[in-house]
């Protein structure tokens, strides 16, 4: 089965499709069925042959394994029409973001524009903003409406909402994660620094949403899967030179540091895991992204959903 890889907006999620019929390469315009419905997207990547047990639906991994859908299929390839409609919707958010920040000023409204999009089928455009706490923006909404002529949504969203949208670069020096291929936030937790190694100091551990790094989660399941059969740190064992304490361990070269009791250090390797083995384990711990650890941050979801017509304005 083949897959593509497709960006329905700048700097935001990579969604996987099957392209059907239709040959397809990096940089054709598509029709396809977005999380807002359908749109026009580009191809960045692909398409490859991948296994069909692969083909899942994006989201988690376990998700994908309860349902065992298969990957969706794009409409059909972009015609001139659908692409200078997409153009032509790109200049139009412009325009409504500059008179919706206008009017955010002229109200002077607490709350910070991050993004405006407008759906492929015109039926409604949708305004995304950050904002501490609840905003009372009725006029603002009435001024959108009278000005746009059509269904306005007012979207707030949380901070790593934000960061997915408007996209960046993380302290590792790579784009981030968020606005690269997660497609939903998992709960991070402290546990899974410190069953990592990493220090816990916050700037260390932190995106540039302020909260802790989503790579936190994801790479937590392999740490969790290579750590199988390695002693524990503190823990006293038997080694061909003698009694000593483990006080190291790297879990990605599978050893550990053990101090004698005569105070000299000596590194222990173990072997590694067996491939199937890995795969099974693999398959048992991805379900945490679906628990909430103690401590964990909650997912970020919208908190307010505001939309208004010209019909209820006049109403």
């Amino acid at each position: 089965m083949r897959r593509i890889g497709i960006r329905f907006r700048e700097r935001n999620f990579i969604w996987h499709f099957d392209p059907g019929p239709w040959d397809v390469k990096v940089g054709d315009y598509v029709v396809a069925k977005s999380p807002e419905g359908i749109a026009v997207g580009v191809v960045v990547e692909g398409p490859i042959t991948v296994a069909e047990e692969s083909c899942l639906q994006d989201g988690s991994a376990e998700e994908a394994q309860q349902r065992g859908a298969p990957l969706p299929t794009i409409e059909r390839p972009a015609t001139d029409e659908d692409i200078r409609k997409y153009r032509s919707h790109r200049e139009r958010e412009q325009k409504a973001k500059e008179y919706c920040l206008e009017r955010i000023a002229a109200h002077n409204l607490p709350m910070k524009l991050v993004d405006v999009e407008l759906l492929f089928d015109e039926s409604k455009i949708i305004f995304y903003f950050t904002a501490d706490g609840r905003v009372d923006f009725r006029e603002l909404l009435k001024d959108l409406v009278k000005h746009l002529r059509m269904r306005i949504e007012l979207r707030q969203i949380g901070v790593r909402n934000h960061a997915a949208m408007v996209g960046g670069i993380g302290m590792c020096g790579r784009p981030l994660c968020c606005s690269q291929f997660l497609k939903k936030f998992h709960p991070v937790s402290l546990k899974m620094a410190k069953d990592q190694n990493l220090s816990l100091n916050p700037l260390k551990i932190s995106g540039t949403c302020g909260r802790l790094m989503c790579c936190l989660h994801y790479e937590h399941i392999v740490y969790t899967v290579l750590k199988e059969g390695l002693p524990k740190v503190g823990r006293k064992i038997d080694t061909p030179e003698g009694k000593g304490k483990v006080i190291r361990q790297n879990v990605l070269e599978r050893s550990v540091t053990v101090e004698l009791e005569g105070g000299k250090q000596i590194e222990i390797r173990y072997p590694p895991l067996d491939e199937n083995y890995c795969r099974q384990a693999l398959a048992k711990v991805q379900s945490y992204g679906s628990e909430q650890d103690e401590g964990a941050t909650g997912l970020d979801q919208d908190v307010v959903n505001f939309s208004e017509t010209e019909e209820e304005e006049k109403e």
